[in-house]
């Protein structure tokens, strides 16, 4: 028997950055996904989106017989929860202790903490023009979400959360790459876990709410998107693609995700999301030439 032939690293390698792209651009679909789950509480549409990704990705990894990837050990189960779980009750109390603009834009400095920890934890070069594509994508997010922004001293505790998010989300990427043994598979056991920390959360912090037709149509495609299928394909990114490309290009997604608001009707076509535009590709064009 002839044995094919291994697969070339490099072709690997893209084809899991391209995977990781693909998380990026259903990451875009969350501010107008959640802005259809209106007016269910925050931490209630968290626990439901993970719940449905995770029961999705559990259907799939039972249809293909790998049941036996959620067994992992604590230090997965640690890096994998700790990461999708805490990543997001920090966000959400940021938004709670700080002004939304001001604790967006210190929660977007996680794909240029991607990039740098790429080098001290991962043993990757960046150079330059990888650095000069991420400053170029910050400006762009800088400029989309900056406009209007103050950081008065009573919110301290709240900037300090969303930068504690952008840390916990850069950390779980990038120490992906030391985890590689953990198959993607698991990642279901990880937001089914986290989809019971968030509920858990909303029955102590918030007020009951059922979802109607809307809500559930929602937290269905936010299963299947951003809150399901991106988490896979991130994993999948991190593990064996160019976590430094896709920092660089993480900040695509509120450009994108803007642009997705204003084709929906809920915002204007303004200079700063068309420089914004410009600047993110600039650097996400340089970053992959590198």
């Amino acid at each position: 028997m002839v044995r094919p032939a291994p697969l070339d690293p490099i072709i690997l390698s893209n084809t899991a950055t391209l995977a990781g792209c693909a998380a990026l651009a259903l990451w875009a679909f969350l501010a107008p996904l959640a802005r259809m789950a209106q007016p269910l509480p925050p931490l209630l549409l968290t626990a439901l989106g993970f719940a449905a990704g995770g029961l999705l990705g559990l259907g799939v990894v039972a249809a293909r017989g790998r049941l036996g990837a959620l067994r992992q050990g604590p230090v997965a189960w640690a890096h994998g929860v700790g990461g999708l779980a805490g990543f997001h009750a920090l966000y959400f109390a940021a938004l709670a202790l700080a002004p939304p603009v001001e604790a967006n834009l210190l929660n977007y400095t996680w794909p240029l903490l991607i990039v740098l920890l790429s080098a001290p934890l991962r043993g990757l070069p960046l150079g330059p023009r990888r650095l000069l594509g991420v400053a170029l994508g910050a400006a762009g997010a800088a400029l989309l979400l900056a406009g209007g922004a103050h950081f008065p001293a009573e919110a301290l505790a709240g900037f300090a959360c969303a930068i504690g998010a952008a840390m916990t989300w850069a950390l779980y990427s990038v120490l992906s790459g030391r985890l590689a043994s953990v198959p993607t598979e698991a990642v279901a056991g990880f937001c089914l876990a986290s989809a019971a920390l968030a509920f858990a959360a909303h029955l102590g912090l918030e007020a009951p709410a059922m979802p109607g037709p809307r809500q559930w149509l929602a937290v269905l495609l936010l299963g299947l998107g951003p809150m399901g299928a991106a988490f896979f394909l991130w994993d999948i990114g991190m593990k064996r693609g160019d976590p430094r490309l896709l920092g660089t290009l993480g900040y695509a997604t509120p450009v994108a995700s803007t642009l997705l608001l204003v084709a929906l009707g809920e915002g204007a076509l303004s200079w700063q999301v068309l420089a914004a535009t410009a600047l993110v590709a600039g650097g996400g064009v340089l970053a992959a030439r590198a």
